[in-house]
């Protein structure tokens, strides 16, 4: 392949898993959109149920993203995805034919399966197409699609929700899977570690104890990992439950709270994401830990403006305060994954990168939602959220003092 070739194939590459990345969180967040719709069903299921359904999703995706990961450090990874892709997608579509809360919550939790394939997958092989100096610009545009699907799912979820139920908004969200699945088949697969350097080329795959309790003996890519965590804990809280919030607590109508919130989630989510992966790229020469800076100090200065969002009730204080806490949370988003990625070997990173799922969805959006919402049933849900911002805390103070850590290390 010449360079020029290889370039488009690069390029492609890119363009492809971050449209599939947008449906990836697209599909992952329209039952945020229509949780009070689904309140009010038939299907009459309380908070806490409402919480378990979004979290049957994390817990498959959590338990299958090891077994994924080690798949795409073996075999062809362009396969891998696209099956992924199928099945997610059709997951999705079976949700709007849930008659109870079984099904629904079986229906969202075979979405998991899918979408580990393809988040353990896919930022491994983004990392072998690009040099590690650009990869925080390549995963700020990767990684933009969260916030752009996220939005997307809540204003698709909110519009098709008011005009034709709720059941057809899962039904158009899984809609467009089989097409997605065929791009993804013409990626190509480059060398495994092709734009790392010698000392981190390939060498022969180890077996999957020795893989993960090297792992485990990574003390930087633990600290990225578990940092992770307390961020997605946070995160999955307020994607989950801000558009009830904004409409219970604030008293928004529902279309008006689910497009609000989809809006300032695709502005600032943009924004944030590339902003962070810009800063992490200008300071990687000035240490080799800017993407842990910026990741430790954004998401310590997000805490504090998260609890005005949820404590004041002046409707131009919290609208302003949840822009700003957006922005600053999602700055987070590529350099904590460029810093998870570059931690590790490259014939071990989508090994690594399952891991890193299992571990930050296990402590983080598996236990928050339904924690929320059982505090929301306890008391209040305005009150139930208030453990988001101590999240966001812990997370900032475990990625600064990775960053610390490391900088002191190789001083």
């Amino acid at each position: 392949m010449t360079q020029n070739e290889s370039q488009r194939a690069a390029r492609y590459a890119l363009a492809v898993l971050t449209f599939i990345n947008l449906f990836n969180y697209l599909d992952r967040w329209v039952v945020a959109a229509v949780v009070e719709s689904i309140k009010r069903s038939e299907l009459h299921l309380s908070d806490t149920q409402l919480g378990f359904v979004g979290t049957g999703f994390i817990i498959v995706y959590t338990l299958t993203s090891p077994l994924f990961g080690r798949l795409g450090d073996r075999r062809a990874r362009p396969p891998l995805i696209a099956i992924g892709v199928a099945i997610w997608s059709i997951a999705t579509a079976m949700a709007g034919f849930a008659r109870g809360f079984v099904s629904l919550f079986s229906a969202r939790s075979a979405v998991g399966v899918g979408e580990a394939a393809y988040g353990t997958i896919a930022p491994a092989l983004l990392a072998d197409f690009f040099p590690l100096e650009r990869r925080g610009r390549v995963f700020a545009v990767f990684f933009a699609a969260i916030p752009v699907g996220s939005a997307a799912g809540y204003v698709l979820g909110g519009v098709v929700d008011q005009h034709f139920g709720w059941r057809a908004a899962f039904w158009i969200a899984g809609t467009p899977g089989l097409l997605l699945s065929a791009l993804a088949l013409m990626v190509k697969d480059p060398p495994r570690g092709l734009h790392d350097p010698a000392a981190g080329r390939v060498t022969a795959p180890k077996k999957w104890l020795d893989a993960y309790r090297d792992l485990l003996r990574n003390p930087p890519y633990i600290l990225a990992v578990v940092g992770y965590g307390a961020y997605t804990f946070a995160l999955g809280g307020l994607a989950f439950w801000m558009p009830a919030f904004l409409e219970r607590v604030r008293g928004m109508p529902r279309s008006e709270a689910t497009v609000t919130f989809g809006v300032i989630a695709l502005g600032t989510g943009i924004v944030g994401t590339f902003a962070g992966g810009w800063l992490g790229d200008l300071f990687l020469p000035r240490s080799r830990q800017a993407y842990l800076w910026v990741s430790g100090i954004s998401t310590l200065a997000a805490a504090p403006i998260t609890y005005v969002a949820i404590s004041d009730p002046r409707r131009s204080v919290f609208l302003t305060a949840i822009v700003i806490a957006e922005v600053l949370i999602f700055m987070s988003t590529g350099p904590v994954n460029s810093a998870i990625v570059n931690a590790v070997a490259p014939g071990e990173r989508a090994t690594a990168l399952g891991l890193s799922v299992f571990v930050m969805h296990f402590l983080g959006d598996i236990p928050s939602p339904p924690l929320i919402g059982s505090l929301s049933d306890a008391s209040s849900l305005d009150r139930g959220l208030l453990i988001v911002p101590a999240a966001i805390v812990m997370a900032g103070l475990i990625w600064t003092f990775a960053a610390w850590r490391g900088q002191r290390a190789s001083a």
